[in-house]
């Protein structure tokens, strides 16, 4: 693994004109954020030793470098989802090839449901914390020497940048909610008796996504912030049917928000 890891970095290293230290994964509701990085330079997925590829509607897939402001920056267009067939390890790969390629700080965003009877669709909910409910765990097998075997999960999500996303929200006025995350396999949005039991069990949203790239991330020193976008209701006696197509509603008219926090917290770290 480490071996096809430092083979994919080595490709990208060859192609790379700046050296980045910030990476973002587009994740939904972000997309529009691939708009503002100037003096970009792009690299498909299927152009990259090793790297797999996204098979999701709506999801790109290719490597953005550029600027984001005065921040060079990577964003990944197009995340790999556990549900999509991939093992962990293949969910996980580009974050320890950017921890090869030097990045020390990852943004990332979700949609989610709520089991918040105070959260609305359309709310952004800061992630404080997680709950692994993935049947397989990303750091399962040999230990990669990025870090120790039993790596340390109490600030999973930096608390600095949390305080400083809160503080750039009150500025402009924009409403934020803070939040525990829920990570499942997917790919079936979740029963009413799901979403009560993952209440009990402390979380605030639930997704498909992100949990597996945090973990890894911490695992490898990179810190990291995430929002959720809220897209479904998951209280009781709110709940409804829900689309695909309903959830990407939801999360673009939610965009400009986190665009602009994910923006100005980028510019200020």
């Amino acid at each position: 693994m480490l071996t096809k890891i430092q083979e994919t970095a080595s490709y990208l290293k060859g192609k790379m004109t700046t050296a980045p230290e910030t990476a973002i994964i587009l994740g939904t509701g972000l997309g529009s954020l691939a708009t503002e990085i100037t003096e970009k330079y792009e690299i498909k997925y299927e152009e990259i030793p090793n790297f797999p590829v996204s098979t999701v509607e709506g999801h790109s897939g290719k490597l953005i470098f550029g600027k984001l402001g005065n921040k060079d920056v990577l964003a990944m267009q197009g995340r790999f989802h556990y549900y999509e067939g991939y093992d962990m390890q293949a969910v996980t790969f580009p974050i320890r090839v950017m921890r090869e390629l030097g990045i020390k700080t990852l943004f990332v965003s979700n949609a989610a449901g709520t089991t918040n009877d105070t959260f609305e669709i359309g709310d952004l909910m800061i992630i404080t914390d997680h709950i692994n409910f993935f049947p397989e765990h990303p750091l399962r097998g040999k230990n990669i020497p990025y870090g120790p075997r039993f790596p340390d999960m109490s600030q999973a999500y930096d608390k600095g940048l949390i305080e400083k996303a809160k503080s750039i929200a009150a500025e402009l006025k924009i409403a934020v909610r803070e939040g525990v995350y829920l990570g499942t396999q997917g790919p079936t949005f979740e029963t009413p008796a799901e979403y009560k039991m993952f209440k009990v069990m402390g979380a605030d949203a639930v997704g498909m996504s992100t949990v597996p790239e945090v973990i890894v991330a911490n695992h490898a020193g990179i810190k990291v912030f995430g929002v959720s976008v809220i897209t479904d209701i998951g209280v009781e006696g709110k709940i409804v049917e829900v689309s695909h197509l309903e959830v990407q509603k939801a999360a673009d008219e939610a965009q400009p928000k986190m665009t602009t926090i994910m923006r100005e917290l980028i510019n200020r770290s």
